[in-house]
């Protein structure tokens, strides 16, 4: 029998407009396990236009990037308990 589930990843985009900066933040939630968060920032040059949507996907990307490695780390501390040596998974 086929299993189904679905996962939700919710990204929050906040501007420091003085700064030059866009943060972002993606958490996963899962009903099996507690919430993985990753963490992005896009840096605006004083030199470049201003077009929100580049520093938007930016870091975005950067904060799915980062919740990539750090959802990494459960299944890897998972199987260390099981086999009581180190593992290391990569993308």
């Amino acid at each position: 029998m086929t299993h189904t589930r679905t996962w939700t990843v919710e990204i929050t985009i906040d501007e420091h407009e003085d700064e030059d900066r866009t943060r972002a933040v993606a958490v996963l939630r899962t009903k099996a396990r507690p919430q993985v968060r990753g963490v992005g920032v896009a840096y605006r040059s004083f030199r470049d236009r201003e077009v929100p949507e580049i520093g938007d996907e930016l870091a975005s990307a950067r904060a799915l990037t980062d919740l990539a490695y750090q959802l990494l780390n459960v299944p890897s501390a998972d199987i260390e308990a099981m086999v009581h040596r180190p593992v290391y998974l990569s993308c």
